[in-house]
């Protein structure tokens, strides 16, 4: 389906804000609220559009780990969709041929409790030849952070007629905690299944009443421990070719060409990491040439970049938010 300039607008306003209301979205396109609203029921329908809320994991004292698997061709598709079922991975690829499979797990911080998965569970599942784990340690570009491009549509009065109103406005009062807290989980987890949930479903949810809800989600975003990430296929906007890129950093250098890949319009994510290749990449380009040409010419000029192993990615199994059960057809 071809994206139009309404289209786009509206998920650049989402990235803005996931939880800007339809109205305030249609005053700054210019456009109806019913307008917006069908709009975006369309791409949720075909283009699996969807706000999903996610928590800060340093706030949260979660530690993210990006997993590289690599299995066997009759198993790597059961292994993936078996990585995305469960609660504590996202970002689930199949790359390399169908044989690799990277995923981001995360697990509690500074404790070995709910480390299952990588002590345990994959050691022991049938079919993987290689595994290696590599701690996220820092990310200079995502989470928060749209691809530019899916954020290139709005000016810059549209973007500040957008901002939201909890980082302007709302401060967390002290008995707010800055940080989300035990009895937070059933909202997180409500917003993270759909982030544009409304006041009532969040208030079923939780068991609070609506004011509380309110209350809670402002503090947290505006204290940055709730952010909000907007899913879409990435091919409606031009990028049909992707490719994981792992990098070996001089660490002296490190800081420095991260820095500069985040600016980098190819790229939708750059993290610094533990292991051999301390710096990974999300590179999104529009064919196999854009990906050489970006390789060659602007990875190329990075002296620092000792070594870079490129892995295509051929599917995207689970993105930031949890799978969702398809809707079921009425009889």
């Amino acid at each position: 389906m071809p994206l139009d300039e309404i289209d786009r607008g509206l998920i650049h306003a989402l990235h803005l804000d996931g939880r800007a209301p339809f109205s305030r979205i249609a005053e700054v396109l210019g456009v109806s609220t019913q307008t917006v609203a069908r709009r975006y029921r369309r791409l949720s329908a075909e283009a699996g559009l969807r706000v999903v809320g996610l928590a800060d994991p340093h706030r949260a004292g979660r530690a993210q780990w990006l997993v590289r698997l690599t299995a066997t061709p009759h198993s790597a598709q059961d292994l993936a969709r078996a990585l995305a079922r469960r609660p504590d991975t996202s970002w689930v690829k199949l790359a390399s041929g169908g044989t690799e499979i990277i995923a981001v797990v995360h697990t509690p911080a500074g404790g070995a409790d709910g480390r299952s998965l990588l002590l345990h569970d994959i050691p022991r599942t049938a079919g993987i030849a290689a595994v290696s784990a590599h701690y996220l340690l820092h990310t200079y570009l995502g989470g928060p952070t749209a691809w530019r491009g899916r954020a290139n549509v709005l000016d810059a009065r549209q973007r500040r007629q957008l901002a939201p109103p909890a980082r302007e406005n709302a401060a967390p009062s002290p008995s707010a905690g800055a940080a989300p807290a035990d009895g937070d989980q059933a909202l997180l987890a409500a917003l993270q299944r759909d982030g544009r949930a409304g006041q009532a479903e969040l208030a079923a949810a939780t068991g609070w009443s609506p004011a509380t809800v309110a209350r809670r989600l402002a503090a947290l975003r505006a204290s940055g421990a709730l952010f909000f990430d907007v899913e879409c296929d990435d091919a409606l906007f031009g990028a049909t070719t992707q490719a994981l890129l792992w990098m070996t950093v001089a660490p002296a250098r490190l800081e420095q060409v991260a820095t500069a890949l985040a600016r980098h319009d190819e790229l939708a994510f750059v993290a610094a990491t533990t292991g051999r290749t301390n710096v990974v990449a999300h590179a999104l380009c529009s064919d196999p040439a854009a990906l050489h040409r970006y390789l060659t010419h602007r990875l190329g000029g990075q002296r620092a970049i000792h070594a870079l192993e490129t892995a295509p990615v051929l599917r995207t199994v689970k993105a930031a938010g949890p799978l969702v059960a398809p809707p079921t057809r009425a009889r």
